[in-house]
Order: C-alpha cells, then sequence, then structure tokens
C-alpha cells in the first residue's frame, strides 16, 4: 500500500503557515524593540545636550545702548550699576578700587570692552579677595557700589549678570565671554591713560 506525500498534506502547509506567520511576527517584534531601544537613546543623548546647555547657561540679562554717546553731565541710569548708555567723555583707568567708581565714567571704560565687577560693601572679605584677583587681568574693573541690590554683579556693555557670592567659575565664564567680546562697542581702545578723578559736572 502506498505511503501518503506528506508534503501534500494539508496539516503540513497548515503548520508551516503557522510556523511562517509566528517567525514574521518574532521578526516584527523584535524590529520594534530595536528601533524602539534606538529612538530611546536619541533621545536620551539629546535630552543630554539640551541639559548640558540650558544648565550650564550663565544667567546673563541683556540691554540694547547706543555707544558714542558723550556728555559731562550727571546720568540717571536705569541700571545699577549701569550697563551702558551716555557717559563722560573720558573713561576710568581699569583697576582695583577700594572706594566706589563714578558711573559715567565707568561706562566709558565698559564701552571699551571692560568687564566691570561689582559688590556690596558688607560681601565677606574672602569673596572681595576672589573678586580682587580676577581683577588683576587687564581690561577689568574693580570696586564696591552700595546702591546695588545684589551682593555681586559683573558687567560688560549691554550685558549684566547678578550672583549672590562670588562664584570664580561664573565670573572667569562672564570675563571670557564678554571681556573684550563681540558687544564691545570699541573694542582695543584703552582702558589706562583715562583718569581715576571724578571730573563729572557737580561732583
Amino acid at each position: 500500500m502506498p505511503r501518503p506525500d506528506r508534503s501534500s498534506s494539508p496539516d503540513r502547509a497548515a503548520k508551516v503557515a503557522r510556523i511562517q506567520q509566528a517567525t514574521a511576527s518574532a521578526e516584527r517584534r523584535r524590529g520594534a524593540v530595536i528601533w524602539g531601544s534606538a529612538a530611546l537613546v536619541v533621545a536620551l543623548i539629546v535630552g543630554a545636550v539640551t541639559w548640558a546647555i540650558v544648565g550650564d547657561r550663565l544667567p546673563v540679562q541683556a540691554y540694547e545702548y547706543q555707544a558714542a554717546d558723550h556728555t559731562t553731565e550727571p546720568v540717571d541710569y536705569e541700571e545699577q550699576p549701569p550697563v551702558g548708555g551716555p557717559h563722560h567723555p573720558a573713561w576710568w583707568n581699569c583697576g582695583v578700587y577700594d572706594d566706589p567708581v563714578p558711573a559715567e565714567h565707568a561706562v566709558h571704560s565698559l564701552e571699551h570692552g571692560a568687564v566691570w565687577l561689582t559688590y556690596s560693601p558688607d560681601l565677606p572679605a574672602d569673596q572681595v579677595e576672589v573678586l580682587t584677583d580676577l581683577g588683576r587681568q587687564d581690561y577689568m574693573l574693580v570696586s564696591p557700589d552700595p546702591e546695588q541690590d545684589a551682593p555681586v554683579v559683573a558687567t560688560a556693555w549691554g550685558h549684566q549678570m547678578t550672583l549672590e557670592e562670588a562664584d570664580r567659575g561664573d565670573l572667569t565664564r562672564f570675563i571670557g565671554d564678554y571681556k573684550q567680546g563681540p558687544q564691545t562697542p570699541e573694542p582695543g581702545a584703552a582702558c589706562t591713560g583715562g583718569t581715576t578723578e571724578n571730573l563729572v559736572a557737580g561732583s
């Protein structure tokens, strides 16, 4: 008696079809897992980069002021300390000062690319020393300011950062970004040979 052809058996064909279907489903699931994992990795990378950029950003406020606007009269500035605007024709010599610096002269120094670090008179001595150390660079002004609200303020032309303490890292980054930076109206202009005497009218 002849044996049946198993290759043509309906049961065998159905079994093969089920195996093929199961294999295809498994491949689809595996592909979905792979693509899902890849998407998760990309999302994590993008998130990490975004956090690094945003989380590491300095809290700098930007302002718009016209340069080369000279006056010998006192100026009522909107910000304290000021970040730009009309100023005395004589700039204040860069350096470290124990007394407040006339704003009208200091703003001219900012126009030349200086960074001005100011602090409340009651700032602890060790923090003042941090500012003094940073102020030993060229194009730097350091002085107390009894009228400012924040303990420490870093100012460049059109840019300002307030701090609760003299954070050397943040201040160093601010100086690197803005001293003689692209916002400077007169980069390379002198920060010496100006004045250390208040020449503002009525002073």
